[in-house]
């Protein structure tokens, strides 16, 4: 994912996942990530992605149409197991916020 998600117009809402990892576990870590950057593009309500990491600190932002979108991504059995999986294992500490977008700008040079 290396480019800006394509929106609709507002309103419509983020959830930022922004996390701490733990040392290791590198691979089966990615091969998570992929798998829940890939079932949950495929969710209804699902509008894009975007994600930055640095060494220490990770960052993704999903956007959904509606907060009942989010809630019925929250309760995928596949993305629960991932969930346990990331409190046991993958990470350190994290924060998850959920925001309404109510504006936005995108600047795209031709």
């Amino acid at each position: 994912m290396s480019e800006i998600a394509k929106t609709p117009k507002p309103p419509y809402y983020s959830v930022i996942f922004t996390s701490i990892r733990v040392e290791g576990e590198e691979n089966s870590y990615n091969e998570m990530a992929q798998r829940m950057a890939e079932l949950s593009a495929q969710q209804k309500g699902f509008l894009g992605m975007e994600h930055a990491r640095s060494e220490g600190l990770g960052i993704t932002i999903c956007y959904w149409e509606t907060l009942e979108a989010i809630a019925d991504w929250r309760e995928n059995v596949e993305h629960k197991i991932a969930q346990i999986k990331g409190y046991e294992t993958f990470y350190k500490t994290f924060a998850t916020r959920i925001c309404r977008v109510e504006r936005d700008n995108v600047f795209e040079r031709e």
